[in-house]
């Protein structure tokens, strides 16, 4: 089964109103049956800044993310947590490259957690 590839969009969460959990938002596997890999980073202190800079940042995630469109299938900043969570498509080395390109734009983000498949 064939899917769409198209540019990420970053969900925010953490707003007013408690979302669905991120584990049943969150695909596991593509159309096909392979599992996704994913990675989880903290950008500290987010969600007290100014929102003239939370919005800086939240464009430099979505520029980092739309270059890498066709390896990145979900996105999610959550603001209370201070926390971008990110799906992509199976491959060595994949997550660590977007992690490191998400670093290079917003550098106080830190890779926390990464779910390496080589699928």
């Amino acid at each position: 089964m064939a899917e769409s590839v198209g540019a990420p969009q970053i969900i925010l969460s953490g707003g007013w109103t408690p979302g669905e959990p991120l584990h049943r938002r969150v695909p596991a596997r593509d159309g096909d049956g392979r599992p996704y890999n994913d990675f989880m980073m903290l950008i500290p202190g987010l969600r007290a800044r100014p929102h003239a800079v939370l919005e800086s940042v939240v464009r430099e995630l979505e520029l980092t993310l739309t270059r890498f469109g066709h390896l990145v299938v979900f996105a999610d900043l959550n603001l209370k947590l201070n926390v971008l969570w990110v799906t992509v498509r199976p491959g060595r080395d994949v997550a660590l490259q977007v992690a490191a390109a998400i670093h290079a734009r917003v550098p106080e983000a830190k890779l926390v957690a990464a779910n390496h498949r080589y699928v």
